[in-house]
């Protein structure tokens, strides 16, 4: 195989979208056996607004709850970096993902309907920057 010594702009793209949407992988293994459960999906939100936050949110839910997955860890961050504290017109604790994707999933019925719980990870899994998303069994 030959080593290309600069990507295209179309395959910076392509791994661009990968890096932001890898639920689209279809695992092989999967196909050739029965269906196998997973336990835990990981998806770091950092970077993302937080329209753009709870769209993804709707998506992983959706997708892991279908596929099995008994757990979602959500990496949102502390907020630390927001520069929030300067405008008094913004709260703090909803103005960042840390504080509105747990509202979020609440308020959404649909969503909520798949949770079972939600509550902050561990410190070394990202403590009060993460949240771990326990999730209800897919029902056929």
């Amino acid at each position: 195989m030959k080593k290309r010594s600069k990507l295209s702009e179309k395959d910076k793209k392509s791994w661009e979208d990968f890096l932001k949407s890898p639920l689209n992988i279809e695992d092989k293994e999967e196909s050739k056996s029965q269906i196998k459960k997973y336990f835990r999906f990981k998806f770091d939100l950092h970077g993302l607004s937080i329209d753009e936050a709870n769209k993804k949110v709707t998506e992983i839910i959706e997708n892991c709850y279908e596929k099995g997955f008994k757990e979602i860890l959500l990496v949102t961050g502390q907020g630390h970096h927001s520069n929030l504290d300067k405008n008094v017109y913004v709260s703090k604790d909803h103005s960042t993902l840390k504080g509105t994707i747990p509202e979020f999933i609440k308020n959404n019925s649909a969503l909520y309907s798949k949770v079972i719980k939600m509550e902050n990870a561990s410190l070394k899994e990202g403590g009060k920057g993460a949240l771990i998303i326990r999730l209800k069994k897919f029902k056929v």
